[in-house]
Parts: structure tokens; C-alpha cells; sequence
């Protein structure tokens, strides 16, 4: 069940930020400043990644059960 909620996040940090939905943006500021302390910086290809990310970790997900 983890892997699905974390999915689920990762799809929707993914979709506000490959499609710019400029309304929706400032509500990620949270997750922009954590990754910022990472040295990442959310852009739109970070955003692409978030997306191909989503459902290959539900696939990893289903084929792993306990993950």
C-alpha cells in the first residue's frame, strides 16, 4: 500500500509540474524547498521524471510484493 500512496504523490507532483498548471504550483512549495536542500530543483523535466517514475514503482510494487 505504501508504494501506491507514494505513487500516487509522485504522479501528481509529476503532472502539476511536466504540464505547468500555474494555480497548482505554489501549493508544492514545501516539496520544492525540501528537494532544494537536496540540490534538486522541480522543473519540467523532473516533472517527466516523476511521471515514468508513478507506474513503473506500481509495477515494481505489484511484482514485489512486501516493498
Amino acid at each position: 500500500m505504501i508504494t501506491v500512496v507514494i505513487a500516487l504523490a509522485l504522479g501528481a507532483i509529476g503532472l502539476i509540474y511536466a504540464w505547468p498548471i500555474d494555480s497548482l504550483v505554489p501549493i508544492l512549495d514545501p516539496v520544492t524547498n525540501v528537494l532544494a536542500n537536496i540540490g534538486l530543483t522541480m522543473d519540467r523535466e523532473l516533472g517527466y521524471l516523476c511521471l515514468f517514475v508513478c507506474p513503473s514503482l506500481l509495477v515494481a510494487g505489484s511484482l514485489l510484493p512486501g516493498i
